[in-house]
């Protein structure tokens, strides 16, 4: 359930990745905690559509919009953003949650799979962050990044070696960044999540392969969006403004 205050009154927030999926749920909680949201999406203006009609039903004072742009595209990443931050007065919250899951043992793998894996799930990160800094640092203390990474960038997982080393390479950026940018008030951190209950997951995750990895879970339960959600919306508020350069894992316990 997403927290409801307004703590995040007068905030613009970036999610990218942000019409379905932990993206959308990232988005609720934070509209309703007060910020004016703008969702990315990529394809689906539809889903992205509804995620702002949930923002709304959240108790956003702000109306949500949408913003289409490649994570992947330089370019078009760094004009969209502008473009965000000059309609909406600024941008002061930066979720890098845009991803993908391209997965097959390093044997068979496309070196097209490879390439487009570590685009979106690093390059879209780093395109995106070098976009946002001017306007975040311009934020000053209420300026807050939160990367999404993976429970399986810091474990590894077989037939996710691309996925793994992309994740396991946000981590790192995420320490880098934090220190560039802590003396200006702006915090920078990562969220780990572990198996949720997403479009992805159902993807990739059999029926078999489900029951295996709830033996490991101490919880005994695949996370919802909402639980990566609510840690996402603490992180960008002023409650965490001492807290920066860390990964903060919400996986059930299946990694300690």
């Amino acid at each position: 359930m997403a927290i409801r205050d307004q703590a995040l009154d007068g905030c613009v927030a970036l999610v990218t990745g942000g019409s379905r999926g932990i993206g959308r749920a990232v988005c609720v909680a934070l509209a309703a905690r007060g910020a004016r949201v703008v969702v990315n999406y990529r394809e689906r203006q539809d889903a992205a559509d509804e995620t702002v009609a949930l923002c709304a039903a959240a108790g956003a004072k702000s109306a949500a919009t949408t913003s289409r742009f490649d994570v992947a595209d330089r370019g078009e990443v760094a004009s969209s953003i502008d473009r965000i931050a000059s309609e909406q007065g600024g941008l002061h919250i930066l979720v890098n949650n845009a991803g993908i899951a391209l997965n097959g043992l390093l044997l068979r793998f496309k070196d097209d799979d490879w390439d487009r894996t570590i685009a979106v799930n690093l390059g879209g990160v780093y395109a995106c962050s070098k976009a946002a800094a001017r306007h975040l640092l311009k934020a000053k203390e209420r300026g807050r990044v939160i990367h999404l990474t993976s429970v399986v960038g810091e474990m590894g997982n077989a037939g996710q070696a691309a996925y793994a080393a992309a994740k396991a390479g946000v981590i790192g950026f995420t320490r880098a960044m934090a220190r560039e940018v802590a003396s200006r008030g702006v915090t920078v951190n990562a969220v780990a999540p572990g198996y949720i209950e997403t479009d992805m997951t159902a993807e990739h995750l059999p029926e078999a392969a489900r029951a295996q990895l709830m033996a490991q879970i101490p919880m005994a339960r695949i996370g919802s969006p909402e639980d990566v959600a609510s840690t996402v919306a603490f992180l960008a508020g002023p409650e965490a403004a001492y807290i920066t350069g860390q990964v903060v894992r919400v996986n059930g316990g299946l990694l300690m």
